[in-house]
């Protein structure tokens, strides 16, 4: 078995906005049965919540380097093959989603996380231009991309 060497994760969950809305719909759902009957109004709220909760807990991507290897949702790329790496704050996010997209880019974008990473993929094979990758720690990882 070989060691893994991580050098930067993070799993792009939603802030607490995003669990207050998983709260939300488990109570509009329950308001909505409450006529109905109060048991199952409730039981049907609850269930609402956690299904919603569960489901933005998975479909979370992952941004991770390790092994030499960019990874940022289901997509890989071996950091061999990336030029150098941008962090991004909350304006040249915004810019590079708007004007400056190109339509070739891979995107790995929640948007809660409004900071990222634009890194230049150096591979003739591949016509992606370049990685849009949404990050809370930008920094971090373009630090670990560089080694």
């Amino acid at each position: 078995m070989t060691a893994t060497t991580l050098t930067f994760h993070e799993r792009l969950l939603p802030g607490p906005g995003g669990w207050l809305g998983t709260v939300g719909l488990g109570a509009i759902a329950a308001i909505a049965l409450w006529p109905l009957h109060t048991t199952a109004a409730l039981v049907v709220g609850l269930l609402v919540c956690v299904g919603s909760a569960a489901a933005l807990a998975i479909t979370s991507p992952v941004v991770e380097v390790s092994d030499g290897v960019l990874r940022a949702g289901s997509a890989r790329v071996p950091v061999t093959l990336l030029g150098p790496a941008e962090a991004l704050d909350v304006a040249a996010m915004r810019h590079e989603l708007g004007p400056g997209l190109d339509g070739r880019a891979y995107v790995c974008l929640r948007a809660w996380a409004r900071t990222g990473v634009r890194v230049p993929l150096d591979d003739p094979a591949d016509p992606t231009p370049y990685w849009l990758v949404s990050t809370r720690r930008p920094q971090l990882l373009v630090e670990a991309l560089l080694g």
